[in-house]
């Protein structure tokens, strides 16, 4: 497939944040195996993060059409032979039944989609992992006891006002979730513009 440059969407939060999550993706990935990415949306991330780690296979996903086009221009430019086709995926949905990955990887998904979207993935995350696996999540939360951003209050009140079922979620609601799936909280990590990495593991590593 050739590059189209209509069909490549472009995010400015990619280029400020990319290299954060990498720098914490280096030290919580395993050094070989795939990566499933939830909700790559415009396909930058994936590029970046296949590009720089490149002993790991990508695969993006995503439930809109625009996005996987995206993706899939994204991915025709750069070339990358660890960067695999999109394929579609709805965290809310069903997964495939015969998905695997070494991690899963949802960078800025569950907030703005329905808390739907949240148990869906980690009911599928938990599926795919094996043992020790790792779940990361990149984004805003609301956390009991640490006064919220204000440009965070002001990003929170602007998603509700587009969907009332978007939204910052609650760490510790998110934990709980995860928890359920029998995926444990490992770390959280401050990252710049009042955001999170969130590592979860399967239990059984």
């Amino acid at each position: 497939m050739e590059f189209d440059p209509v069909d490549a969407l472009e995010s400015p939060s990619v280029q400020r944040n990319r290299e954060p999550i990498l720098a914490v993706l280096r030290g919580v990935l395993p050094p070989t195996g795939l990566v499933l990415e939830v909700a790559s949306g415009t396909g930058e991330h994936a590029v970046h993060l296949a590009g720089a780690l490149p002993g790991l296979r990508w695969q993006p996903t995503d439930a809109d059409p625009a996005a996987l086009r995206s993706i899939a221009a994204h991915r025709a430019r750069a070339g990358l032979p660890n960067l695999l086709p999109p394929i579609p995926l709805d965290a809310a949905g069903a997964w495939p039944a015969d998905l695997r990955a070494d991690a899963v990887v949802s960078i800025n998904m569950i907030h703005i989609a329905p808390w739907a979207a949240t148990h869906g993935l980690m009911a599928g995350a938990a599926a795919v992992l094996p043992p020790g696996g790792v779940l990361y999540l990149y984004g805003p939360f609301r956390e009991d006891g640490v006064a919220t951003a204000e440009s965070n209050e002001a990003f929170d009140l602007d998603l509700r006002a587009r969907d009332p079922a978007w939204g910052l979620r609650d760490l510790d609601a998110v934990a709980g979730l995860a928890e359920r799936h029998g995926l444990a909280l490992a770390e959280r990590i401050a990252m710049p513009a009042n955001n999170l990495s969130v590592v979860f593991r399967r239990a059984g590593g």
